[in-house]
């Protein structure tokens, strides 16, 4: 019950936090949102910081449980197939998952200023890094882990030119495709 108590209030504030940004999370809001008493939140999180740990915390696993269903697709059989699943990734996390994604900006922002989170992104980042890399040494990549890196920062900046400017969409695909290539090529 405590549990599902707590995953509500995170998932109402990253509702909060992806149509109003960080400044509009707080406990009020999010108690609004969740549709529970006033003082609610504080319960359970008793100060801003211990909010966004676990506002991080549930964005985190919803992210996980989103690569992790990329990967149920298979390894890529090819440098085009995986572009094109990377493409999809980005038309779902800024369509049907725009909300999400907003949040998760917000509070990578807030990272920035709190040792704390960045801490909670280090740890998640590496466990990426230990899984995901194999699907690009499965490509060619003698450096997955590097490789990956990349991947992950071009990821990460189409998404946040997407979310800030929804109306110019280039095609991701042949971006992925291009980078993929260029990293299967660098042998140094």
């Amino acid at each position: 019950m405590a549990t599902d108590r707590r995953q509500r209030i995170c998932d109402a504030a990253i509702d909060v936090l992806g149509t109003g940004g960080s400044r509009q999370l707080t406990h009020r809001a999010v108690d609004a949102a969740a549709g529970l008493p006033l003082g609610s939140t504080s319960n359970v999180f008793r100060t801003r910081d211990a909010l966004l740990a676990g506002v991080l915390d549930r964005l985190l696993e919803r992210e996980t449980a989103g690569w992790r269903q990329l990967t149920t697709a298979g390894m890529p059989r090819d440098v085009d197939t995986f572009a094109a699943l990377l493409a999809g990734l980005i038309e779902e996390l800024t369509g049907p998952q725009r909300m999400l994604s907003l949040a998760r900006q917000a509070i990578f922002h807030e990272a920035a200023f709190r040792p704390d989170l960045q801490r909670r992104i280090d740890a998640a980042q590496r466990d990426l890094l230990h899984w995901g890399g194999g699907w690009l040494a499965a490509l060619g990549s003698t450096r997955p882990e590097r490789d990956l890196r990349a991947l992950l920062a071009l990821i990460d900046g189409v998404l946040m030119l997407r979310l800030a400017n929804p109306h110019d969409a280039p095609p991701t695909a042949p971006m992925f495709a291009a980078l993929l290539r260029g990293l299967r090529a660098d042998v140094s």
